[in-house]
């Protein structure tokens, strides 16, 4: 079916879900060392520094106890960054490796932390100083590797993959590494035969499935409904790989098929407002009219900050002729969103009707 509002070539930033690639990975959660506000730790620090943590007390006792005892410091520390108390376990953490410098579990939590904490290239020397202490140690390298893409070191991210590959030839997770890096430098072609050594390694690598159907789809190419299968053989239950199937379809201009996979991510979460208005969309499509404003209307209900929502419902009534409530719609998107010019020139039509 032929698309009619054409939202599919909507750029990501106006358009937050739907027809653009779901899989949100940890790898691009930061990109260097920016100064945001610290969060907020879930038990405020100085609360669980003066007893609003039972065990925090408990360990604060023992260290007064046993102040050299390194392995005190370091399960305080995770608690500290359990609680989001990254600052607190920073510290802990650096008291620890004073006596146990090289101790890999107190170098990878103290890594956690600092990249948690908008530290990423803090947390990158930390592992690097993990790397040197244990240089044969996989999950060390990986975590090595999987940090310096995150600050977009890709060749030295790239050096460090070799360096896996050379110790496992058939390591499944530093291909997929490789695969990403590609990706996030453009080579889509090196990224896809990383990605597919990938799979054919591990048959079961979900995330490496789903990544190389979205490279076909990008591509155009057909082939990438059996990647998008694959995934979900995988996984029947993942909500990822169904949207992303989902995605798929209705960039497509397939939008039942699209519906159908859609609705299936209700079983596992009834609640999630993208699949709400990713049905809506697709329902907008198919000028199924009553359905589309069901599904928008869910969505700013749960997510009133939306305004992309507010600006689809506003679309879905003015198609079924309820211009005031196009126009409030349209406007509310705008309160939201001044500079959205779609909500603009909506508005500025409905005065000429």
């Amino acid at each position: 079916m032929k698309k009619k509002y054409d939202f599919f070539s909507v750029s990501v930033c106006h358009l937050p879900y739907f027809f653009v690639g779901s899989l949100l990975l940890l790898f691009f959660a930061c990109t260097g060392d920016t100064t945001p506000k610290p969060p907020v730790s879930k038990t405020p620090p100085s609360e669980m520094a003066t007893g609003g943590n039972p065990a925090i007390e408990a360990l604060k006792q023992k260290i007064q106890a046993s102040p050299d005892d390194p392995k005190l410091y370091a399960q305080r520390a995770k608690i500290y960054y359990d609680n989001e108390g990254y600052d607190e376990a920073i510290a802990d953490l650096t008291k620890a490796l004073s006596y146990d410098s090289t101790n890999v579990d107190y170098l990878h939590l103290l890594s956690d932390a600092q990249i948690d904490y908008y530290q990423s290239r803090k947390a990158v020397n930390t592992m690097k100083l993990a790397a040197m202490y244990h240089p044969t140690r996989i999950p060390t390298l990986l975590k090595l590797a999987e940090l310096q893409m995150i600050v977009k070191q890709n060749v030295p991210s790239l050096k460090t993959i070799d360096e896996i590959l050379k110790l496992e030839p058939q390591n499944a997770d530093a291909y997929f590494l490789m695969g990403m890096n590609f990706r996030a430098t453009g080579d889509e072609n090196r990224a896809i035969n990383s990605l597919q050594t990938v799979v054919e390694n591990d048959p079961d690598y979900l995330d490496a499935w789903v990544i190389l159907a979205q490279l076909f789809a990008k591509k155009e190419n057909p082939i990438a409904i059996k990647y998008f299968d694959n995934a979900i053989r995988v996984d029947s239950t993942n909500i990822e790989a169904l949207t992303a199937k989902g995605n798929y379809l209705g960039g497509q201009g397939k939008f039942s098929e699209a519906i159908k996979v859609l609705k299936k991510i209700h079983q596992y979460a009834p609640q999630r407002p993208e699949t709400y208005y990713n049905i809506g969309l697709a329902y907008l499509e198919m000028d199924s009219l009553e359905l589309a404003y069901q599904n928008f209307d869910i969505v700013v209900n749960t997510s009133p900050t939306d305004y992309m929502a507010y600006f689809c419902r506003g679309i879905t009534s003015e198609e079924k002729g309820d211009l005031n409530a196009a126009r409030k719609d349209y406007q509310q998107a705008l309160n939201l969103e001044p500079k959205f010019e779609r909500a603009k020139i909506a508005l500025a039509n409905l005065k000429q009707k």
